[in-house]
C-alpha cells in the first residue's frame, strides 16, 4: 500500500552543551549523574538502561558515545500527527547521517554527532526545516 507522507516544515531549537549516550546493565539502579540541567532522557528495556544526558556528567568507564548536539522540535504538535519526526530523519537519512531521536509526552529531539553538524544543517535548511542556535 502505497501511503502519502506530508512533508512537514520544522523549527528546531539547538540545546546548548555537549551530550552523551550511555547504556548500563538491564538492572542497574538509575544513577544520581543521570538527572541535571539540559535535557535528560532514561529509558529502560529488559535488556538496558540507556540515559542521555550532558556528557560532563557522565563518570569515566561508564558505557558511553559522547560528542553528541541535542536538538528540540518546536511545537506544539498533536499527539498522534504523523509524519514529524520523518520530515526531519528523511534528509539526514538520505544524506548519509545517523540519528537518535528520543520521543517524550509533548515533543522529540533528535541527537546528531557534533562532527556531523554543518552537513545536518545543510540537508535540514535544504529540506526546508528551520533551526535556532
Amino acid at each position: 500500500m502505497n501511503v502519502p507522507t506530508e512533508i512537514h516544515s520544522i523549527t528546531l531549537e539547538q540545546a546548548g552543551g555537549e551530550y552523551a549516550v550511555s547504556r548500563l546493565d538491564a538492572n542497574a539502579a538509575i544513577p544520581a549523574w543521570a538527572d541535571g540541567d539540559g535535557f535528560v532522557s532514561i529509558s529502560r528495556s529488559p535488556h538496558e538502561l540507556s540515559i542521555v544526558c550532558m556528557a560532563a556528567r557522565v563518570p569515566a568507564g561508564t558505557v558511553s558515545e559522547k560528542e553528541w548536539t541535542c536538538w528540540r522540535f518546536v511545537g506544539p504538535f498533536a499527539f498522534g500527527a504523523t509524519g514529524i519526526v520523518l520530515s526531519v530523519v528523511r534528509p539526514l537519512s538520505q544524506g548519509g547521517l545517523g540519528v537518535f531521536v528520543v520521543s517524550t509526552y509533548d515533543g522529540d529531539h533528535l541527537l546528531l554527532k557534533t562532527c556531523d553538524l554543518p552537513a545536518a544543517v545543510g540537508l535540514l535548511k535544504e529540506a526546508g526545516h528551520v533551526l535556532i542556535s
